[in-house]
């Protein structure tokens, strides 16, 4: 439904059609949840497949940041470093990141195998994490190789959002959170761009809860008196993951992802201590794959057109944001605490 549907709006760019990170060319999301209510397992992966075939042989052009390295992610600092992915980008639970980036290694493996290429030497996996052990119990590790592979085999343009995949057990703003997207549309020098934005949000305080400009959290609070939780300290994290098809090069893409940082805001984050902020962007018109020594021949967008890219990653960040929000339905922690969906309070 999206926040839309509450007469709710964020930005004025445009969104496109799906209003999702797959408005983007060939960009397709799966996910595996794992739902066990007898063993407390609540938790899942999702997958953001960048590319058609293989990803280690595209090498799509990344970038990384961490603007509060409270996490546990994998990968990010060779792509910080190269400027490239090589594997799918996963998102999971704290204590599945080894387990998850084993299992990009095995599909980078499957699907070189698959294309008839040499098999490589080396594979850098790109997992990203927040942690979901209020809701799922985190140590039992369920996300391995079967879950992942599944994820990425069922990718598509049409995927769930909420508490689904990698946001099944986590929480924001003390309400319950999961997988959320949202793009916007640019038009710059007579061509047309995408900008996608996909969220695992597990951070924040619900005091700080801001909705599309009015301060809702102390209102929600009133409402549920006496869940404490919800004053807690804020001790999550959230993985932000743009993604566009426009020629950006990797400082480029460095330089709009980080305004990832102004859609937080906008939604109350201060980005405690406890929170892991870390963001990956990847673009599908730009490669380093089959350079072969060339030095070949690109168009790049200018460093002055960039100012629509910074709103449109602004602006989608904190729509996706809100989207995990609504589209997630309540749950209840392993404490018994109960974490409500924000459309019970709009």
């Amino acid at each position: 439904m999206g926040i839309e549907s509450y007469g709710l709006s964020v930005g004025s760019l445009p969104r496109g059609p799906r209003n999702s990170i797959a408005d983007v060319a060939d960009v397709k999301v799966g996910h595996t949840t794992v739902d066990d209510p007898a063993q407390e397992l609540h938790t899942g992966v999702t997958v953001i497949v960048p590319c058609k075939g293989p990803v280690f042989s595209a090498r799509p052009v990344a970038a990384a940041h961490s603007l509060n390295g409270y996490g546990k992610t994998c990968g990010t600092v060779q792509v910080a470093e190269l400027g490239y992915l090589e594997t799918p980008i996963a998102l999971t639970g704290t204590m599945n990141v080894g387990r998850v980036a084993d299992a990009l290694v095995e599909n980078a493996l499957r699907e070189e195998a698959r294309a008839g290429h040499a098999l490589p030497q080396s594979v850098n996996p790109v997992v990203g994490e927040t942690n979901d052990g209020r809701i799922s119990r985190i140590q039992a590790r369920p996300v391995g190789t079967k879950e992942v592979l599944a994820a990425i085999d069922g990718a598509s343009k049409d995927f769930a959002r909420g508490a689904v995949g990698a946001g099944r057990g986590t929480v924001c703003f003390g309400l319950k959170g999961g997988i959320g997207t949202s793009s916007r549309l640019i038009e710059k020098d007579g061509r047309a761009w995408t900008v996608g934005v996909l969220v695992q949000t597990n951070f924040g305080r619900m005091p700080d809860l801001m909705v599309c400009g009015r301060h809702m959290g102390p209102r929600i609070l009133e409402r549920i008196a006496g869940d404490t939780d919800a004053r807690a300290p804020e001790k999550g994290s959230v993985m932000v993951v743009v993604a566009t098809d426009a020629p950006l090069s990797s400082r480029q893409l460095g330089r709009v992802i980080r305004r990832a940082t102004v859609g937080l805001v906008r939604c109350g984050s201060y980005m405690g201590h406890g929170s892991g902020d870390i963001f990956l962007g990847f673009t599908t018109g730009l490669s380093m794959g089959a350079e072969g020594g060339a030095l070949p021949a690109r168009e790049r967008v200018p460093e002055e057109s960039l100012d629509a890219f910074f709103r449109a990653c602004a602006e989608a960040t904190e729509e996706a944001v809100l989207d995990s929000l609504v589209e997630a339905e309540a749950a209840t922690g392993l404490d018994g605490t109960v974490y409500h969906s924000l459309t019970e309070f709009l």
